[in-house]
């Protein structure tokens, strides 16, 4: 079998990317609902008209929220696949990637209140 070129290798990545994205947004509550204040957000963005850094700051949160999110569910999902039954250890595991998408979640609502706080002061 002829090895893929580059692109077409790099296609079919972008189409598994996508993949994947829809299926955290179909299945995952919690995905959803970070979109939700995603959109939410992006909303507020235009109607307060808010600066180039400020879109800066605000789309790199959403990203990084929504990104961990990705990368908590996946987490998860293998712990779950390798140790279905209860686990310390895999509990501990799971504990460690939703703590990482809270600190970024805390960051990132300290980031929407230094840009719109201001706005309704």
């Amino acid at each position: 079998m002829p090895k893929e070129s580059f692109l077409v290798n790099r296609i079919k990545s972008v189409g598994y990317a996508f993949k994947g994205l829809f299926l955290l947004l179909r299945t995952e509550a919690s995905i959803k609902i970070q979109f939700v204040i995603a959109l939410i957000m992006t909303g507020a963005g235009f109607y307060f008209g808010i600066s180039r850094l400020e879109w800066i700051a605000q789309l790199l949160a959403i990203g990084l929220v929504m990104g961990i999110e990705g990368l908590n569910t996946a987490v998860e999902k293998i712990s779950d696949y390798v140790q279905p039954n209860q686990d310390s250890k895999i509990g501990f595991i799971k504990d460690i990637s939703a703590g990482a998408v809270m600190v970024v979640s805390i960051i990132a609502t300290i980031v929407g209140l230094i840009i719109y706080v201001p706005k309704f002061i």
